[in-house]
């Protein structure tokens, strides 16, 4: 009989459980759980650029996901092997002493400054800039020259000091803060002991400045200079971290039962969605993998020989072990990507919801239209702009709605859009936005090579990559690079249930994992010769534009 394992890929907006063959790769089951509280918008306040998540969205959706799986699938749950958990990230979560979240408590649970503070949430823009002048001028080592230099407000330390110094009953109850990753593996696996557990390699790496080379975590004296609760912290925190190629414990009987599978199953070591999807997408050496959804996360791996020593700027992080154990994993991204585009549809479609709730129409016919411009506004968008030819609109747009990730981290900086005239319509503006999260991609790119690191081929995945034809030609059309398309619809999820199937030993390595259980590609977008010259001058003028916006963006902002 066939081995299977799961991979639980735990995104923005919901969370996805794949059931997947451990010899072929083939899925067997998958299951999809949208959160609840996410989706009502609750403790979330744009304005503050303030995003949260309740724990109870992630456990409910963990149990109804593979529960579904496993009775859908008809697989016996005794060939099921092993599980690896994959989340958003950096996200936190405040807990107890006993690694509970203070959001399951009476206390806290609607207290939004004790949930899970989501990889978008941008709130600690100050603090994120402390982090790095103190890095800069302490005397020390400079914590942040493996993150590309510069510490972002999207990232653990920051959320954490920004919480503490906002809510002091939050600060004198978190005995601890987790992970997404790290908490959802320490459930699993019906954890007790906070220091015992194996950290996440991916997590401490890219977003908690933890390094080999100086011991693990910051020093001390930094962290009391930002603030000595941060100290303290740091001692109910890690040393050692691990890569999610080796078990971080056994499924707890507990769990088993809610989801119907046998307890003492292999659990692996939990990662970031990203990490795991580039696994889904066979990242390799010189490979450039873009996990195309909300935002992208563009992630390489490189050996330690190719870089010999060398940091590269204003990345996301170099982490040894961080994708594929044994190399080192290199994270970029763009804050904003789908988002962008959904930005642009909530804006047109808001006010006109808000305007027909006032007429006379009926509960199920504001229903139904909601629906039909969820569903069709955007795709009817897409043809339009895609029927407009590249260099016949004035329009330009910079794509920092949501801040800057990469390169060279400053989420202080807004989105623009210039060239408007009377002719100006949606379509345009759509088609200008499009263009601008390639123009964005494309910065990257050029970042890296700067940098001296080799990239000979893209490979999109995620939803954008799948279902919009008109992101991944313009893409492909500005980067003059094919573009390979993975196959599975669910890269993050496969890309965990190959680590799971590495943990519970049933492949001796991740590579070899790769080579039976990858899903292979079904697309290619190739560059069209006669768009790549104007879109090389439209890149410059998105660049001078850039290079404005950034001048006239206080750091206060």
């Amino acid at each position: 009989m066939d081995n299977y394992v799961l991979g639980v890929d735990f995104g923005t907006d919901s969370v996805r459980a794949l059931l997947v063959n451990a010899q072929n790769g083939k899925t067997a089951g998958s299951e999809v759980f949208a959160y609840p509280r996410w989706k009502n918008g609750t403790y979330c306040d744009p304005s503050k650029n303030q995003f949260r998540q309740h724990p109870k969205d992630h456990l409910e959706g963990l149990a109804f996901t593979i529960s579904s799986v496993i009775k859908n699938s008809g697989i016996p749950k005794g060939n099921i092997k092993g599980i690896c958990v994959d989340t958003t990230g950096s996200s936190p979560l405040p807990v107890d002493r006993n690694g509970r979240p203070l959001a399951l408590s009476d206390q806290f649970t609607d207290n939004p400054d004790a949930q899970m503070i989501l990889w978008k949430d941008h709130t600690a823009v100050a603090e994120a800039e402390e982090i790095n002048q103190l890095a800069r001028t302490w005397g020390g080592v400079d914590f942040t020259k493996f993150e590309g230099g510069i510490y972002s407000s999207e990232w653990f330390w920051a959320k954490i000091l920004y919480i503490i110094r906002k809510d002091q009953e939050v600060a004198a109850a978190a005995y601890s803060w987790m992970e997404h990753c790290d908490y959802l593996t320490f459930e699993l696996t019906g954890g007790k002991d906070l220091k015992e557990f194996k950290r996440s390699r991916c997590a401490a790496g890219h977003k908690a400045l933890w390094h080999e080379s100086w011991g693990g975590l910051p020093d001390d004296r930094f962290l009391e200079s930002l603030d000595p609760r941060l100290a303290t912290l740091k001692n109910q925190l890690y040393k050692d971290t691990f890569t999610s190629d080796i078990p971080a414990g056994l499924l707890s009987g507990e769990w088993a039962e809610k989801l119907g599978l046998e307890p003492g199953i292999t659990v692996a070591v939990g990662t970031f969605d990203a990490h795991a999807g580039a696994i889904g997408g066979e990242v390799s050496e010189g490979t450039l993998v873009k996990v195309m959804g909300t935002s992208t996360c563009d992630i390489m791996v490189s050996s330690p020989d190719s870089l010999k020593g060398k940091t590269v700027k204003g990345i996301c992080g170099q982490v040894d072990g961080s994708v594929l154990p044994g190399k080192i994993g290199l994270e970029a991204g763009q804050s904003g990507f789908g988002d962008v585009l959904a930005w642009f549809i909530q804006l047109i479609q808001k006010p006109v919801m808000e305007t027909l709730s006032e007429t006379s129409l009926s509960p199920d016919s504001l229903a139904e239209i909601r629906q039909i411009l969820e569903e069709e506004l955007i795709l009817n968008l897409s043809k339009q702009a895609a029927q407009i030819p590249p260099g016949h609109s004035s329009v330009l747009a910079i794509d920092w709605i949501n801040g800057r990730r990469t390169p060279d981290a400053n989420q202080n900086l807004k989105g623009a859009l210039s060239g408007l005239d009377m002719g100006t319509d949606a379509a345009r503006i759509y088609k200008a936005l499009v263009e601008s999260i390639c123009y964005g991609s494309k910065r990257i790119i050029e970042r890296f090579r700067e940098e001296g690191v080799q990239i000979e081929q893209v490979i999109g995945l995620g939803g954008v990559a799948k279902k919009s034809t008109l992101v991944m030609q313009t893409m492909a059309d500005v980067l003059n690079m094919p573009i390979k398309v993975a196959r599975s619809e669910q890269a993050p999820a496969l890309g965990a249930a190959i680590y799971a199937a590495t943990a519970a030993g049933i492949h001796d390595n991740v590579s070899e994992a790769i080579l039976k259980m990858g899903n292979g590609f079904d697309q290619i977008y190739q560059p069209k010769p006669e768009h790549l010259e104007i879109y090389q001058r439209k890149y410059q003028e998105y660049l001078n534009l850039g290079g404005f916006i950034e001048s006239n963006t206080s750091t206060s902002d």
